[in-house]
């Protein structure tokens, strides 16, 4: 942002007729912590070392070390959610707006979800690659503040789906009962 100003208090000269351009820094990373910057590039490591290090032979695809550790039967779910918490930790440090961090609890509950799947689950964290998304998107928003309204989009998105499937598994619930309540009565 920039601005201009006449006068001597302005521009330390005596005639006040020459405008002073005065550069107000509007740098989203002057007002966050001073970590963030390191913060957000360990976060980048560690997510390139988890998610995409390792190119499989013979193709563009990529793995990193979290599919292979997600293969240890509960350690590899606990390594899992420890690095999700530090993943988080960096999130809400970097200062992002809330609606971020709410997508950034979706992407990691649903590595969760999805890698607590034996087998299934590795292949998912595979393809899914939490870390990577997560740091991308902290970036985009740390870049782009002002796009924090797709996340508050998202979320309301992200909302409707979850009250709709809630309904349908209720509805599915009450259907199974009546027809066990039925089967029931006719014995």
């Amino acid at each position: 942002m920039t601005g201009a100003s006449r006068g001597a208090a302005a521009d330390g000269g005596s005639d006040g007729d020459e405008p002073t351009v005065v550069t107000v820094e509007d740098d989203a990373v002057s007002t966050r912590h001073p970590d963030t910057a390191v913060d957000l590039q360990r976060l980048r490591d560690l997510s390139h070392l988890l998610d995409d290090s390792i190119r499989v032979p013979g193709t563009e695809f990529r793995v990193g070390l979290e599919p292979l550790i997600g293969l240890l039967p509960v350690v590899g779910d606990a390594v899992g959610l420890a690095i999700s918490t530090y993943v988080f930790a960096v999130a809400a440090r970097s200062g992002v707006p809330r609606a971020t961090l709410g997508r950034v609890a979706f992407v990691l509950w649903i590595d969760a979800v999805g890698g607590a799947v034996p087998v299934v689950g590795d292949l998912f964290d595979a393809y899914w690659k939490a870390n990577l998304r997560v740091a991308d998107l902290l970036d985009a928003r740390l870049a782009h503040p002002a796009s924090a309204a797709a996340d508050r989009r998202y979320l309301r998105r992200l909302a409707v789906v979850a009250v709709v499937c809630t309904l349908a598994v209720a509805a599915l619930l009450a259907a199974l009962a009546w027809w066990l309540l039925g089967y029931a009565g006719a014995l």
